[in-house]
């Protein structure tokens, strides 16, 4: 059974980092794509940035240039290193991966960008 446990998340003022981790089990983990998507109060979830199983990555145009994503075949983790964080980068954030044809998710890191 897959499963996606997030951490990372908090509170931090404006311009500040944080960096979330996104830890997989019972999938071969080399060979997935790997995604980040956010959802903030009222709105549509949306995909933040992903990393396919070679490496290449695809971010939203709102964190080009601050948040980076990557992984760690050997410790089964996928990251999302987030810089010059902005209060509208406030949000659950969500790590996603599809499998077999569906589509796992995990519970959400809350990440809040306020002074």
């Amino acid at each position: 059974q897959v499963q996606l446990v997030e951490s990372g998340g908090g509170l931090v003022q404006p311009g500040g980092s944080l960096r979330l981790s996104c830890a997989a089990s019972g999938m071969i983990f080399s060979i997935a794509a790997m995604r980040w998507y956010r959802q903030a109060p009222g709105k549509q979830r949306e995909l933040v940035a992903r990393i396919s199983s070679l490496r290449m990555t695809n971010y939203a145009d709102s964190v080009k240039g601050r948040f980076t994503i990557s992984r760690d075949n050997a410790k089964n983790t996928v990251y999302l290193q987030m810089n010059s964080l902005k209060p509208e980068d406030t949000a659950v954030y969500y790590c996603n991966t599809p499998v077999g044809g569906a589509d796992y998710w995990g519970q959400g890191t809350q990440v809040t960008v306020s002074s």
